[in-house]
């Protein structure tokens, strides 16, 4: 991903500190952001550069540690008072489902296991801000948390690799496909049902090295996170979003502050790109309608087409066998977003309720 150009009015507070509102309370974190709503507050993080140091939390992982690197970087090229030594600090923060890695995700608690840790690390005071992939935040925030902020999505897409095959599609009656996604389990499955589909967790580097060593004969990963570290070579083939679709937020990044922490809101209202919030904001109001679990496959994708937001999100049975899919379109603007994504969820949840087929909700 490409580093944002700041706007000119934001790469100097100087000419900002006479004209900056004073106040603001908490209202700065929860607001809706824009990057020309940045301007209120911005004198604020310069203020505080000389005597704190603004404290960036994040998982340890290569990928986590390379989200939290842009997001530094982004800020010092956004504030150029961030770029003095000390003013910002990388925290890294170890979460349950770091220390767990050989049972899958949905039998060791699902939800919050790679956030928990670090939302009680802001909440406490010890990070000011969070970094976080979106498709590992809960659908509800912690309490005195807020996410004001998305960067500019990644692709969205999955990948395809193996060192034997050069598709899905090409693999034989029973060969073995790695995946810790049961999202991505049900949609291999339900096209592919006599492949087996076997656990592989662990970072991106340590399911390429089962995969080289043989432990299955393909396995599938966000083209995001392979971007982001610099591997997208590693990718055999990339699945269309008509072959895979995607997990809710996968390819986007947020970040959390605490409310009223006006000097962390300022700063990231200033990253903030509001389409890809928007999406984010559709997709995770389709989850949370859904109320599923990581016992529940479930995929959506939202996105600009034709000036409009577009939504096509899915939910199956974990063996692929029933899946329920919709569509949605609407304006780009939050209220419209977040009402497609209920409106979608609770028609699936509807239809899958009619039909007798039973989800672990």
């Amino acid at each position: 991903m490409q580093a944002i150009a700041a706007p000119a009015q934001l790469r100097s507070f100087e000419g900002l500190r006479a004209s900056s509102s004073s106040g603001g309370g908490g209202r700065a974190a929860s607001a809706a952001p824009r990057r020309h709503g940045a301007r209120r507050g911005t004198a604020i993080v310069a203020s505080a550069v000389a005597t704190k140091t603004l404290k960036i939390g994040t998982r340890g992982s290569p990928l986590a540690l390379a989200q939290a690197y842009l997001t530094r970087d982004l800020l010092k090229s956004t504030f150029p008072e961030l770029n003095e030594e000390g003013a910002l600090e990388i925290i890294i923060i170890k979460t349950t489902g770091d220390k767990i890695l050989n049972q899958p995700l949905s039998d060791i608690g699902g939800k919050g296991l790679f956030t928990k840790e670090i939302d009680d690390a802001l909440l406490d005071g010890r990070i000011d801000i969070a970094v976080h992939s979106m498709k590992d935040v809960p659908t509800y925030l912690p309490a005195g948390t807020v996410l004001p902020c998305n960067l500019p999505r990644e692709d969205v897409r999955d990948v395809f690799i193996s060192a034997k095959y050069k598709s899905i599609a090409e693999l034989p009656e029973g060969a073995v496909v790695g995946s810790a996604s049961l999202r991505r389990q049900a949609q291999i499955l339900a096209k592919y049902p006599t492949l087996q589909v076997v656990n592989f967790r662990g970072n991106v580097q340590t399911r390429l090295r089962k995969l080289q060593e043989g432990a299955c004969d393909a396995t599938l990963l966000a083209l995001a996170g392979l971007k982001r570290l610099g591997l997208a070579d590693k990718a055999t083939s990339i699945l269309s979003t008509d072959e895979m679709l995607p997990a809710v937020a996968q390819g986007a990044i947020g970040i959390a502050c605490r409310e009223g922490d006006d000097r962390s809101a300022a700063a990231l209202a200033a990253l903030n790109h509001e389409e890809t919030r928007l999406a984010i904001v559709c997709e995770r109001a389709f989850l949370a309608a859904l109320d599923g679990s990581c016992r529940t496959p479930i995929a959506g994708w939202a996105h600009k087409a034709d000036g409009q937001l577009a939504f096509r999100g899915l939910v199956s049975t974990p063996d692929g066998k029933k899946m329920y899919e919709t569509t949605r379109t609407g304006s780009l603007t939050e209220d419209e977003a977040r009402a497609i994504g209920q409106d979608a969820g609770t028609e699936l949840k509807q239809q899958a309720q009619q039909d007798g087929t039973v989800f672990d909700w």
